[in-house]
């Protein structure tokens, strides 16, 4: 005999916790949620390791938002470290600011290039302005096309041939605008409106998301596992779309990642929170987490960080690879997708988008309003 579930959802990040937790208050309805990980959060799961740290288990995640109906949502469940985050690249024997801004240029050129490359910039394009590096190779200028190919080269070309297994020019430009040329003096990474790390960590917001007694939370669960066993007057699924379909069209492409986490027996191993090394070593960058929460320790923690294919069976799903062709392949599954009655699918994973946590929140908060009336 099937268990009658009146809400199920696949996934528990941050996608199926927001769906999880507005059904069950909102809608005053219960709801089933399955991960086949053995930890909540999906991949914004932390923990407090042995030396005191707060470890980010599958990579640094910084919360950042334009978007205050988000930001509030989130500050129901947790107060804030106010932290503005940095990343810094190696490049010729320097750490400096990444994206590449005026400050960049002036650590690395000499006084009089630099100064005339900042005034042709602004002149060009104004102050406080992220122009794409590709966009940027295109002006015309003797002394800009001397700085694009340099930013290029240095900066651009080699990290995303090791994180994306392919040149900046094959990605769709939604994924190499994520690294613009910024003319401006701001070093800060983002410059949302709202920026911070949760003050006991991402898994403590989830926990008290799920906090609910209409919410049920199932671990080490796979969906095809039980779903022969199951039925649902609504599903939703954060999963990968191509594998709810059985792969039947193809296997949509991502990229992977591995993470070697070492402790040091100092206080701090680098300079900053991240690192990144565009052009040595095959790792992608350093991430050092007792800066996000300021954790005052006599040891440190550190991953580094290596880009893979992904592989089925053999790793995890990490970067949907955003092309025309797997967005061809995706719409086919989407159109699949429409014609299942109370199925709906969103996430990275479901909606194969490259999003950020704020996005991943707004759309599920979004998809609530649609379904709540129904």
């Amino acid at each position: 005999m099937q268990e009658k579930i009146k809400n199920l959802i696949v996934g528990c990040g941050f996608s199926g916790a927001t769906l999880a937790y507005k059904i069950a208050t909102e809608l005053n309805e219960p709801v089933t949620i399955i991960d086949a990980k053995n930890h909540i959060g999906g991949n914004c799961y932390d923990y407090t390791d042995e030396t005191g740290v707060c470890v980010h288990q599958y990579g640094t995640h910084i919360f950042h938002t334009n978007l205050k109906e988000v930001w509030d949502f989130i500050s129901q469940f947790t107060k804030w470290n106010p932290y503005m985050h940095e990343v810094r690249g190696y490049i010729d024997g320097q750490e400096v600011p990444i994206p590449f801004n005026l400050n960049s240029i002036h650590q690395v050129f000499p006084k009089s290039i630099a100064d005339k490359l900042e005034e042709k910039l602004i002149s060009r394009f104004g102050f406080n302005v992220k122009v794409p590096i590709l966009e940027l190779r295109k002006v015309g200028d003797e002394d800009l096309t001397f700085l694009a190919d340099y930013i290029y080269e240095k900066v651009f070309l080699h990290y995303t041939l090791k994180q994306w297994g392919m040149k900046p020019e094959e990605l769709d430009p939604a994924v190499t605008g994520r690294v613009p040329v910024y003319i401006s003096r701001d070093n800060r990474y983002f410059q949302d409106t709202y920026q911070g790390i949760p003050l006991n960590g991402y898994t403590p917001v989830i926990e008290k998301m799920l906090a609910h007694p209409l919410i049920t939370v199932q671990l080490n669960t796979n969906f095809n596992q039980i779903k022969e066993t199951v039925s649902y007057e609504r599903l939703f699924y954060t999963g990968p779309i191509d594998e709810f379909f059985n792969y039947e069209l193809g296997e949509l492409p991502y990229r992977s990642l591995k993470f070697d986490f070492v402790t040091f027996d100092k206080p701090y191993f680098q300079s900053g929170s991240v690192i990144n090394y565009p052009n040595n070593y095959t790792f992608t960058r350093i991430g050092e987490y007792k800066y996000f929460l300021d954790n005052r320790t006599d040891k440190t923690v550190v991953s580094f960080e290596y880009p893979q294919a992904f592989e089925l069976g053999k790793n995890e799903r990490y970067y949907p690879i955003v092309k025309e062709e797997n967005q061809t392949l995706y719409n086919r599954y989407l159109e699949k997708a429409n014609n299942l009655p109370n199925t709906y699918f969103l996430g990275r994973l479901g909606d194969y988008k490259y999003y950020d946590m704020d996005k991943a929140i707004a759309r599920a908060l979004a998809l609530f309003e649609e379904i709540k009336g129904r």
